[in-house]
């Protein structure tokens, strides 16, 4: 009896083992597909029509394709983060379709919500680029924060700690369209969109 009992735990935390390996492969190879394909969005009411892309050390918020297997398809705000439920905490993504006419970056308050995986302890996320007034001979760095709302980051780092077992490996993503793609008018020498005309 000892020995069936040892067998199926075994078992049983062999199966929750290739289960969370599962999940860490399947976010992590949506994450790096959808935030290299990121779009930059801009909203075009808001003063110097900012990119629809903030960056903190805990949440990532960006617009990107949705596949059109999933909802209308089309771009759509993101919002990647790690939050309670109950008990747990997991790795989420919010969504919603972005209002390019509003004045201010909107709240995810009534966004639909897609969990990535469970049982998540801690999300690190790390944003390699100049700051806002840099040029681009100035040497790159990670920071913590994004704060130029002009600009995407050359690299994206997520680093994800489950509550139990080994993180995952390290996320490495590099966004390949330019900021360029979604402005009217860009002035190269001050990095930024202007209206035209201006």
């Amino acid at each position: 009896f000892g020995s069936l009992s040892l067998a199926a735990r075994s078992w049983d935390g062999g199966e929750a083992k290739v289960l969370q390996v599962s999940d860490m492969r399947s976010a992590q190879t949506y994450l790096r597909a959808q935030i290299a394909a990121q779009y930059p969005q801009r909203l075009w009411k808001a003063a110097e029509m900012p990119l629809l892309f903030a960056g903190e050390r805990d949440e990532m918020r960006y617009a990107a394709v949705l596949p059109e297997r999933v909802a209308e398809g089309g771009v759509y705000h993101f919002r990647l983060a790690v939050v309670r439920s109950g008990e747990k905490s997991q790795l989420v993504q919010e969504r919603q379709i972005p209002d390019l006419a509003a004045l201010q970056e909107p709240e995810f308050n009534d966004a639909d919500r897609s969990v990535l995986a469970e049982d998540i302890a801690e999300l690190a996320i790390g944003y390699f680029g100049r700051d806002a007034e840099a040029n681009d001979v100035d040497e790159p760095t990670w920071r913590n924060r994004w704060d130029d709302r002009q600009r995407l980051p050359l690299l994206v780092r997520i680093d994800v700690k489950p509550a139990k077992g080994a993180a995952w490996p390290t996320l490495v993503v590099e966004p390949r369209r330019s900021p360029e793609a979604s402005c009217p008018a860009w002035d190269a020498r001050a990095g930024r969109c202007v209206r035209p005309g201006f």
